[in-house]
């Protein structure tokens, strides 16, 4: 990356902050290595990474030190970091009202399935889902030259991202 280029910011929102937007966040910072700085917060936030997020994560080679789970506040304020872009991973998120972010940033919804509700033997499959589900729209993103499009077309481009993602998944399923 060239010293000039700005970081893409990405904040991944959940309402609990502990599976799905954790996930996502470390994949962001992991494969955009350097393209990308992700952040992720909640609504209503768990207050601990769940174990399975941290299980997966670690299993897949990822580091898991110094996650958390924040409130979606710390990044709404005078001295939060400057957001590109708002990626909600949850159905209820993207339905509630978020703060005013800086910077007006480019808001958009991936639903992916919370495998935090999974229990017993379903658990392991619900977190490779989830981690697969995400990993693959985050490739998909990092194939857009994002540094040189117009912000007014990323929502497009994330949008379609979500969309050829569903459609690999229900294929692939099938």
């Amino acid at each position: 990356m060239n010293a000039k280029e700005k970081r893409i910011s990405i904040l991944v929102l959940c309402t609990g902050n502990s599976c799905r937007s954790i996930l996502a966040e470390v994949l962001l910072n992991d494969l955009g290595a350097g393209r990308i700085v992700a952040y992720s917060a909640g609504s209503q936030p768990a207050g601990d990474v769940n174990p399975g997020a941290l299980q997966k994560l670690q299993q897949e080679g990822h580091t898991t030190a110094g996650l958390s789970s924040k409130s979606w506040d710390e990044f709404s304020g005078p001295d939060a970091p400057q957001i590109d872009i708002v990626i909600t991973v949850c159905d209820s998120a993207a339905g509630e009202s978020c703060p005013l972010w800086p910077g007006a940033p480019v808001k958009v919804h991936w639903g992916i399935p919370d495998p935090a509700h999974a229990v017993g033997d379903a658990a392991g499959p619900a977190f490779d889902l989830a981690y697969r589900q995400l990993r693959n729209r985050i490739e998909l993103l990092l194939d857009v030259p994002l540094e040189s499009m117009d912000r007014r077309h990323w929502k497009d481009a994330l949008q379609r991202i979500h969309e050829a993602a569903q459609q690999r998944e229900s294929s692939s399923s099938g």
